[in-house]
């Protein structure tokens, strides 16, 4: 059966905590004996471990970003937990808590910044992230590794059709705000404390033009340089933590 590669130490620890029993094996740099690794093997017991040069490891991962560390874990179980079908988003989203808050990223390409994006929506408590399914970056393991465990931790629903999907979310009284350099008031202006779900776009395009209509309310985050616009990731940040601040000083 084929497997799915995770690297990196914050996401293979990740991994580990949640998921052991799902690797296959696990690929560690031959010569490497510093603590940090040592006390992620002592909890991989049962876990066949096989040492790999820097070149391998390399070329397993088609990355020099892998810190020395692999897991592999068979196709059909890699993210269970976390990945939420599209079919099953619905009642996903009926069996959450008041306050919902969830993220939906228009079009993202880049693993780094969609990995970026899962982890301020974890620190964030972020209940859902949504992005489609084409001209999307999906979860590759670039993406779990910049994520640093976040893809394992956060559910994503990949959906076919986005506008569709947002008007589903606003069946179910949940109010929809875009980030969009274009808007007139800004991100500070709008009362975030009910169930809500924030909207941002790719990187340099924006959000599409149909995703942008179906937006409740759009904003824009105020720039005090002469930068016109954040990264993405950045943005996604700026915006989940004001609701984060609203919802505390409730």
């Amino acid at each position: 059966m084929k497997n799915d590669i995770i690297f990196g130490l914050h996401a293979v620890t990740s991994l580990i905590k949640n998921r052991k029993e799902d690797i296959t094996e696990l690929y560690i740099l031959q010569g490497r004996h510093d603590r940090r690794l040592q006390s992620l093997l002592q909890r991989c017991r049962g876990v066949p471990i096989v040492k790999k040069s820097r070149f391998e490891l390399n070329d397993i991962a088609e990355s020099e970003m892998h810190q020395g560390i692999i897991a592999l874990v068979e196709s059909n179980q890699s993210n269970p937990d976390s990945i939420v079908p599209e079919s099953k988003l619905e009642g996903f989203l009926q069996d959450c808590h008041s306050n919902i808050l969830i993220l939906i990223i228009d079009g993202v390409t880049d693993p780094h910044n969609l990995g970026a994006c899962l982890r301020s929506a974890d620190a964030a408590g972020v209940d859902i992230v949504i992005t489609p399914k084409d001209k999307s970056v999906g979860l590759t393991p670039v993406v779990r590794k910049v994520a640093c465990g976040a893809a394992e931790t956060v559910p994503l629903s990949q959906v076919t059709n986005l506008a569709r999907t947002i008007e589903m979310l606003k069946q179910q009284n949940i109010w929809i705000y875009g980030a969009t350099g274009e808007a007139e008031q800004s991100l500070y202006e709008h009362d975030l404390m009910g169930d809500c779900a924030i909207v941002v776009g790719a990187e340099g395009k924006g959000m599409r033009r149909l995703t942008k209509e179906k937006c409740d309310h759009l904003f824009n985050i105020p720039m005090a340089g002469s930068v016109s616009s954040l990264n993405v990731s950045v943005a996604t940040g700026v915006c989940l933590f004001e609701v984060v601040r609203q919802r505390r000083h409730q």
